[in-house]
């Protein structure tokens, strides 16, 4: 092995060598009395490796990169048999996971995405120097700092744009109905991190919050939401798609909604002891109807919450089946700016329900991407609301009223893919403007029909009747997207969401269950049940 080959393998091999006494810690049953063993497997385990790390170094047909062999192969391989979230992060990951743990970012301030085969400006977020700067939706990145974007992917333009505060990065751009490229020079700042990316009164006295993930700013993100609606008359909490996060922040946002010193979730593992969070401020008396909408993107502290809200028959919980990540990531600092998360415990909500669904014997695709039929309990764990409701663990959370998902037909997928919408609004803009009382009249749809017989689009008067109320939807949040910003647009679209719309009819019934389940609560305080020996 070449000195080089060696010394770079130095700090690998240290890793591998954490890696191995963790999984033994953590992720393994070890038996009284067989530490000493137990140690001497490790040392031949990780021997073996290194054998066989040689003869591949000697005699692969191609040089070997042993970042790529380690960081890429054998750590992942390593966790991979643990469980579907244990994970290593390399020195860029590691770096992505800290951002987003701490809600914030320097850069721009654009989200940006592919469109017709180039890298574009999907919209600029409100006040950013990109915003300030002019940029605009549809804008074609066609080089950075002056390195062209050509062959380049959306990551690797970001990351271009990216960079240390107060720093200057030149953007060129095209945009449609301009004849030459247009630079921008913009001075990097701190791009925040929203977690709660929507916040408006969906109808009188009505409020809706959209949590998209939970990052260090979330608990007070959500309060300064609730802060701002005034005195609330009901509240749709939408968890739709929410991956999770730091597990503080989900309990802080469950805390705003339960009484105080109700338990929010619990924790533990083989070496992990059993550690009980509680709502610690508690709702001040404030308990207006609430609705939780969740799907199956809605996953580890997004059901927490929903799990937390639903044992305590705070609020219903309404969508889809979710996730089921109950799995607790402890993430350790390695060397060289790396980091392991490995799983050292497992959630259970309130009456006890484990949140995590099986993954053993389940490839990874399948884990993700594949689930099996929700509506049968066969098998899963029985627990019990305050109130006396059936609920099931081992699964995810399982809403109190279940909303399909909300599928596209061909001719849907049709103008999305062709990103119908993103470039009718581009095309619509040019050399006029919109105001916030903008609707998809008769006039508009016109245009758009012209418009996909421009871009070869094929449609039929059936087609466009059948999707009426969807397609007018979309095109109204484009345009706001593009003339008021990202946050209007997606209000908008939340305004004619089917599953939004119905979260507002059943605000009445979770008002009933949670009624119903004070007057349970009481009941049983006044009677409590004794058991007695005969």
């Amino acid at each position: 092995m070449a000195a080089s080959t060696r010394r770079s393998l130095v700090p690998v091999l240290t890793v591998i060598i954490l890696c191995g006494l963790l999984g033994v810690v953590f992720g393994q049953r070890v038996a009284p009395g067989t530490a000493g063993s137990s140690d001497t497997d490790v040392r031949d385990s990780l021997r073996t490796f290194s054998t066989v790390y040689d003869v591949v170094e000697q005699n692969y047909a191609e040089p070997v990169n042993p970042d790529k062999a380690i960081y890429n192969g054998a750590i992942p391989g390593m966790l991979r048999v643990l469980d579907p979230h244990s994970n290593f992060f390399d020195p860029k990951a590691y770096a992505l996971l800290r951002e987003d743990q701490r809600g914030k970012y320097y850069g721009v301030g654009m989200q940006v995405g592919p469109r017709n085969n180039k890298v574009i400006v999907i919209a600029p977020f409100v006040g950013t120097p990109a915003y300030r700067a002019g940029i605009r939706p549809g804008d074609v990145i066609i080089a950075v700092d002056g390195k062209p974007t050509d062959n380049m992917n959306t990551s690797e333009v970001a990351d271009l744009l990216k960079g240390p505060k107060g720093t200057p990065v030149k953007i060129t751009i095209l945009r449609e109905g301009t004849e030459k490229p247009l630079d921008f020079t913009v001075t990097r700042d701190e791009i925040p991190r929203y977690s709660v990316d929507l916040k408006f009164m969906v109808r009188p006295g009505i409020g809706y919050v959209h949590v998209n993930g939970f990052n260090e700013n979330t608990e007070r993100e959500v309060q300064e939401a609730l802060d701002s609606f005034g005195d609330l008359k009901g509240l749709i909490l939408d968890l739709r798609q929410n991956p999770g996060g730091l597990l503080s922040e989900g309990v802080g946002v469950a805390d705003k909604f339960l009484k105080k010193g109700a338990v929010i979730v619990s924790h533990h593992g083989r070496n992990s002891p059993e550690k009980v969070y509680r709502a610690s401020h508690g709702n001040s008396g404030k308990e207006y109807p609430l609705v939780v909408l969740v799907n199956r993107g809605t996953a580890s502290a997004a059901e927490i919450v929903a799990g937390a809200i639903q044992d305590h028959d705070r609020g219903l919980v309404v969508g889809e089946t979710t996730f089921g990540k109950g799995l607790v990531q402890t993430v350790y600092p390695l060397s060289e700016n790396t980091g392991l998360a490995l799983t050292t415990a497992k959630y259970y909500t309130p009456s006890g329900r484990l949140i995590q669904r099986e993954y053993n014997g389940v490839s990874l695709y399948d884990y993700y991407y594949h689930r099996e039929d929700e509506a049968n309990p066969t098998g899963k764990e029985v627990k019990m609301t305050d109130s006396g409701r059936t609920v099931y663990g081992g699964g995810g959370i399982s809403p109190d009223v279940k909303l399909a998902q909300l599928k596209t037909n061909r001719f849907q997928d049709q103008l999305l893919q062709n990103y119908a919408f993103f470039n009718f609004a581009k095309h619509y803009l040019i050399g006029k403007r919109a105001g916030k009382d903008f609707q998809v009249d008769e006039a508009v749809m016109q245009e758009f029909r012209r418009f996909l017989d421009s871009q070869k689009v094929p449609f039929t008067e059936a087609e466009l009747m059948e999707s009426n109320d969807w397609i007018r939807s979309n095109i109204k949040g484009e345009i706001f997207i593009s003339e008021f910003g990202q946050q209007e647009g997606q209000r908008v679209r939340a305004e004619d969401d089917p599953q939004v719309l119905k979260a507002l009819e059943l605000l009445p019934k979770a008002k009933e269950l949670a009624e119903n389940a004070k007057k349970v609560i009481a009941e049983r305080s006044a009677h409590p049940v004794t058991n007695s020996n005969q």
